[in-house]
């Protein structure tokens, strides 16, 4: 008997819970591979925030709000949750190649889970993620950024539990635009740009006016943003830092939900 399917996948039979964490494994695996084959193209996609940090950061120095320290203090966290904006929430990207491709059609006949192609995949955004963050950080490092270990750890903590919750919502996203690729890439880019704007990455959000404010104060990545900022100057039992955790456990819950779901109801 074949145990082996023509993807690769092992069609052994096993417990659910055995099942999903290897098929997670497998799906994590194949999708992390071009990836470790073509290092270039993760730098290539960095490109944007380090554009930001270049040519933007500097301009942020003496700025009310910033704090009267390096402004990389108080910037480098903002954009390592742009990041996470605009990497993980992309992932629904590639689902739609696949999609378009019949590539995700292969898959979808095997036996593997459909929960571990939605966790695999979003792993993969999420290693990729981490990994630019800490070039970044590492990059700053001479440039007067200082670094809380700790708080630092944390940190990325924080950005991998929404970066998995964003995934998902992204990969629902582009299932149910599955035969309408300019929905994905329209509501993406509506969503994307005012969260990153009212988050407060860019500017401080202090001189706001009022109606610019409730709509900051209504946003879950502002609150993410501050536990990062938090985080990084080495304050771990701040309000922010607790807000930011559970923005980022809510974005989880619902993004994984969702996307787990779209993708169990996915067709061919």
């Amino acid at each position: 008997m074949n145990v082996i399917s023509d993807t690769g996948i092992d069609l052994r039979p096993r417990s659910v819970t055995v099942n999903v964490i290897s098929n997670t494994g497998t799906v994590f695996a194949r999708e992390i591979a071009p990836s470790l084959r073509n290092p270039l193209g993760l730098a290539f996609t960095m490109t944007q925030p380090l554009i930001f940090l270049l040519l933007f950061g500097p301009l942020l120095s003496g700025t009310p709000g910033v704090g009267e320290g390096s402004p990389w203090q108080w910037f480098v966290p903002g954009i390592l949750v742009m990041l996470a904006l605009f990497g993980t929430g992309g992932a629904g990207y590639l689902l739609l190649i696949e999609m378009a491709s019949g590539s995700l059609e292969r898959m979808l006949v095997t036996p593997l889970s459909r929960t571990a192609m939605m966790i695999g995949r979003n792993l993969k955004e999420v290693v990729t993620l981490l990994a630019q963050a800490v070039l970044i950080v590492v990059a700053l490092l001479p440039f007067g950024f200082r670094l809380h270990p700790l708080g630092a750890l944390t940190g990325l903590l924080i950005l991998a539990v929404f970066g998995l919750g964003l995934g998902g919502l992204t990969f629902a996203l582009a299932i149910a635009a599955k035969r309408r690729e300019e929905l994905f890439y329209g509501v993406q880019q509506i969503v994307l740009f005012p969260l990153l704007l009212l988050s407060g990455v860019l500017m401080p959000m202090d001189a706001a006016p009022s109606w610019l404010s409730v709509l900051s104060r209504a946003n879950p990545v502002t609150y993410i943003v501050e536990a990062e900022r938090a985080l990084f100057a080495g304050d771990l039992s701040s309000v922010p830092v607790l807000y930011g955790v559970i923005a980022a456990a809510a974005t989880a819950v619902v993004g994984l939900a969702l996307g787990t779901r779209a993708m169990r109801r996915a067709t061919l």
